[in-house]
């Protein structure tokens, strides 16, 4: 019995089971002990083939040989001969249990010591191994991930001794303790989803689950029990197979394997280091690589075998398989298309269908493409392109006439510009006119159209009259000249007289064009 209870409560026991049939979980309640217990009690009760109400000549004496057998005189032998760092080395795998390896023991041993016995000492030999070495967790199944307190300053301008002080990333294999380290210029996503790819050819396969600490990079929102991963993080793990299960804040349990490989990457490899100038990061990384095998090389002092033997054997083979394609960058971001169906990114705007207008689209880009997304459906791929103020359109994505979005038309907005003044409405014409699609100058429009509201309708007529005479046919440009207080200004002649010659100019289409 795990717990040794009184004889007291043994008999409350056997007359609430016996007598008045209550549940093992109601005895537990009623007699303060926990349902297991509860149950190993009543085991040996029936084993003992005890009934209710006990005979009137058994005293407690009796009853707690019936119950408790003596331990036998083999047991402390017994146990010496039990090799517990198989013991160890084999829970780590999977489906492996200690009634499974305790049964294969009093196969071999029949007068062998017990199950409770055998977890007793086992737990005793755990307390002499290192806490981190004896936490279990099956093969294959966590990779623990950190950086280190310490960083290496890299000199990156000979003339003038410049320096970067390179970051530390550190990841360990929960079984094996199997490590992978190297440095990056910063903590930044880009590099620390970079480190992922690059640990996990390192180890030749994946985890199921990885173990980041809280970083920002990693996790967007922190929280003991429901933290936010970052979406750039999530696609890579989606794109690997992985989950990824923060360490708790302020658990540091959660993460002691990678606390003590950070510990030995300091000692064993920074402190080597920290004499030696570096000139690069490659130059940083060829340092470090032999001492990390060093590392994974070295004989446990409390185990058999090493960091790297324990992983060909026991944790190599259990990793599942890379994907054929390493994963590639991806950031997200969120956005709403204006009326003329585009959304912005980094001053470039791409199209997505014309019915998604003022809904919330997720936007997934790398370098090279860009993904738009509604509820979890691409809607909407474009090769990425840097051209700042430029558009990709794709034609699928307009309507079938520029016509058929109703609310909007060229001919309305120009007649709500028409409502502040003759010059915003040919400022308006003339954005939509210098557009392959008029559609695409709707946002430059309305939002000058807007600036009224902030500076005054005859602020803006005189700032679309400056725009005009200057052939500054954009919404920042209207903007800089309110901002700037530029309206207030007399304009030149020259810009005048230039102004009105070009007013009817061959090239300037005319207002049937938007009828």
């Amino acid at each position: 019995m795990s717990k040794r209870l009184t004889m007291r409560k043994i008999k409350e026991i056997l007359r609430l089971k016996l007598e008045l049939g209550l549940s093992n979980r109601e005895i537990s309640n009623s007699v303060k002990a926990s349902p297991s217990t509860v149950g190993d009690c009543l085991k040996r009760v029936t084993r003992a083939n005890l009934s209710w109400p006990l005979p009137a000549a058994m005293g407690e004496e009796e009853l707690e040989k019936r119950l408790y057998f003596p331990p036998r005189n083999k047991a402390p032998e017994e146990s010496h001969k039990i090799n517990w760092s198989y013991i160890h080395r084999e829970l780590k795998r999977k489906g492996v249990t200690r009634e499974l390896l305790w049964y294969e023991y009093k196969q071999e041993h029949p007068d062998g010591i017990h199950y409770s016995r055998f977890c007793d000492l086992y737990r005793q030999w755990q307390g002499q191994i290192d806490y981190c070495m004896r936490q279990n967790y099956k093969a294959g199944y966590c990779l623990f991930i950190d950086y280190a307190g310490l960083t290496v300053p890299v000199i990156v301008d000979v003339d003038t001794g410049e320096t970067m002080d390179a970051q530390i990333f550190v990841a360990t294999l929960g079984a094996s303790n199997y490590t992978f380290a190297e440095a990056t210029a910063s903590q930044s996503l880009p590099d620390w989803v970079g480190s992922h790819t690059r640990a996990f050819s390192y180890f030749g396969g994946l985890p199921e689950i990885l173990v980041p600490d809280n970083l920002c990079s990693g996790v967007h929102k922190a929280h003991r029990y429901e933290p936010d991963i970052n979406p750039t993080y999530a696609d890579m793990a989606d794109h690997y197979g992985v989950a990824v299960i923060p360490a708790r804040v302020r658990a540091p349990q959660d993460k002691a394997k990678a606390e003590q490989a950070v510990q030995h990457v300091e000692r064993q490899i920074l402190a080597k280091l920290r004499n030696r100038k570096f000139f690069s990061l490659y130059e940083l990384n060829e340092a470090i690589r032999p001492l990390l095998e060093e590392i994974n090389s070295k004989p446990f002092q409390k185990l058999p075998g090493s960091r790297k033997s324990q992983f060909e054997t026991l944790e190599k083979a259990t990793l599942k398989a890379l994907p054929i394609t390493p994963y590639v960058l991806a950031e997200w971001k969120k956005a709403k298309p204006g009326v003329d169906y585009h959304i912005a990114l980094d001053s470039h705007y791409y199209s997505v269908p014309y019915t998604l207008i003022q809904k919330e689209l997720a936007v997934r880009y790398t370098q090279s493409t860009v993904e738009v997304f509604y509820k979890g459906k691409r809607v909407a791929s474009h090769r990425r392109s840097y051209q700042k103020g430029a558009s990709t359109t794709v034609a699928e994505h307009m309507p079938k006439t520029h016509r058929e979005h109703a609310k909007w038309t060229p001919q309305r907005i120009i007649n709500w510009a028409k409502k502040n003044g003759e010059f915003t409405a040919k400022l308006v014409q003339k954005i939509m006119v210098s557009r392959k699609h008029p559609e695409l100058g709707f946002r430059s429009c309305l939002g000058i159209i807007r600036l009224g509201k902030h500076y005054s309708d005859e602020r803006l007529e005189k700032a679309c009259q400056r725009a005009l005479a200057i052939g500054a046919y954009s919404y920042k440009s209207v903007q800089s000249i309110l901002k700037n207080n530029m309206d207030q200004l007399a304009l030149p002649v020259q810009q005048v007289q230039r102004h009105v010659s070009q007013r009817d100019h061959e090239y300037v289409r005319g207002g049937n064009y938007f009828q």
